[in-house]
């Protein structure tokens, strides 16, 4: 291998770990969205079972 190839060989392995390591941290961003958003389900949820339990009670 010269010395050229070398530094391409090096390059391309240099964005390979770039891409490598956006695409982790793409994945722990859509992980923690997918858990804030079922959190946030969870939560409304919650909220109307307790607003109908409410609604029974006051009428």
């Amino acid at each position: 291998m010269s010395a050229s190839e070398k530094y391409v060989a090096a390059a391309y392995l240099v964005v390979f770990v770039a891409v490598l390591a956006w695409i982790a941290i793409i994945a722990a961003k859509l992980a923690r969205l997918e858990r804030d958003a079922s959190e946030l389900t969870e939560l409304a949820r919650r909220r109307a079972e307790h607003a109908d339990e409410r609604e029974k009670v006051s009428v």
